[in-house]
């Protein structure tokens, strides 16, 4: 039974169990991943269309995600592997007063947390984005340290590195118990055994809920729809991620940019929200979006739309994510519930739950669990969901 003690084990290996495994590894604890695909990053990793970005309304998030910005940027000339990387920053264009108050309300909030982030002009923004609608637009909010990255290479990469570390990973392996005594977990079982452990995270993404449920600890997951879709390449002509923060008919807001490849990634925010487990591609996606793209950028209209696809935001009723050590059930851990924004937050906050389960949490790696309690009144909300 030797062979099947770990440190840690990890349920899921996608947007969050991934790199967790790999900062865990990295402090030498022996860790298992367990995973019911074939694969990293099979579940609402590759639905993700790979924004990556810092600028948050929230402490914690903007800290986490600083953290994963530097290991993305950084990562082809630390380890070799190109994930499509790009430095683009992310862009609010604004049209409305209110918008423009809102967001430069938030900016005394992400400049105090240390964001490279400004308000720019129109003629700013019309340089950033060319052809962008003219009319009506006030400026907008630019933080050029932003960026993207795809989602697939990525988790690939820091699946190869976690191995390299010492990580194992079990696929086509799903966890059907999780064991525990006297108030403390013991490990889990599965289909092809038992497999103890000091700790057991829950980085089960849509699944989240359903995984908690064998803690006997209860979470407030649960995943909405959202479609994305992507264009044929085209020579590049922008470089940031534009989010309109507009509602529309059928959305709440949009965004978009140009991948290393010179493709459109795109996606929105239905309102109002689809909640279940349907990731059927719809025929009201294209029309809404299209329309609402082509209205801010008319010279996107000639481009051949080439796929589209839907995926799951597992959503916390104030979207924020829950990463915490429940009191009820010593050595169980939750990275659940990231709300459509795993792939940016996995690395930075695989950083701080790695160090407090190493015992050497520093005072950042502190405030950055501070903000995902799981006893919290869930009553406020994230401004930039």
């Amino acid at each position: 039974m030797a062979e099947n003690n770990y440190d840690v084990i990890i349920i899921g290996a996608g947007s969050i169990g991934t790199p967790l495994a790999m900062a865990l590894a990295k402090r030498e604890l022996k860790t298992l991943v367990l995973e019911a695909a074939a694969s990293p990053g099979q579940g609402q990793n590759k639905c993700a269309i790979g924004g990556l970005r810092a600028t948050h309304s929230d402490g914690s998030k903007i800290k986490a995600c600083l953290r994963s910005l530097k290991i993305f940027s950084t990562w082809h000339k630390e380890h070799g592997d190109d994930i499509g990387w790009i430095k683009g920053g992310y862009l609010f264009p604004v049209y409305t007063e209110n918008d423009e108050r809102v967001l430069r309300e938030l900016l005394k909030v992400q400049r105090g947390f240390g964001l490279n982030i400004d308000w720019i002009g129109p003629e700013k923004v019309r340089a950033l984005v060319p052809g962008i609608a003219d009319k009506d637009l006030r400026g907008g909010t630019y933080s050029p340290d932003d960026g993207s990255a795809s989602p697939l290479l990525s988790v690939n990469a820091f699946y190869r590195r976690a191995v390299k570390l010492g990580a194992e990973f079990h696929f086509h392996e799903p966890v059907k118990e999780i064991l525990s005594e006297n108030g403390e977990v013991k490990g889990v079982r599965t289909p092809l055994g038992r497999y103890d452990a000091k700790w057991v995270v829950n980085a089960a993404g849509a699944e989240a809920a359903a995984v908690s449920d064998l803690a006997g600890i209860k979470v407030p997951v649960n995943p909405d729809c959202h479609e994305a879709g992507i264009t044929e390449p085209a020579a590049r002509f922008f470089d940031p991620m534009v989010v309109d923060i507009r509602p529309g008919d059928k959305s709440k807001n949009y965004y978009f940019y140009q991948n290393w490849e010179g493709q459109i990634v795109f996606c929105l925010t239905p309102q109002p929200p689809i909640w279940g487990h349907d990731r059927r591609s719809t025929s009201e996606f294209l029309p809404e979006i299209s329309r609402r793209m082509i209205s801010l950028m008319p010279n996107l209209a000639t481009l051949k739309v080439r796929r589209t696809w839907r995926g799951l935001y597992p959503m916390t009723p104030d979207g924020f994510p829950v990463a915490d050590f429940p009191a009820a059930l010593k050595g169980y851990v939750l990275a659940v519930g990231m709300c459509g924004q795993g792939f940016m937050l996995g690395p930075g906050l695989g950083e701080a739950l790695a160090a407090h389960m190493a015992g050497q949490p520093s005072e950042e790696d502190r405030d950055i669990l501070a903000g995902f309690k799981l006893e919290r009144s869930f009553a406020g909300q994230e401004k930039l969901k």
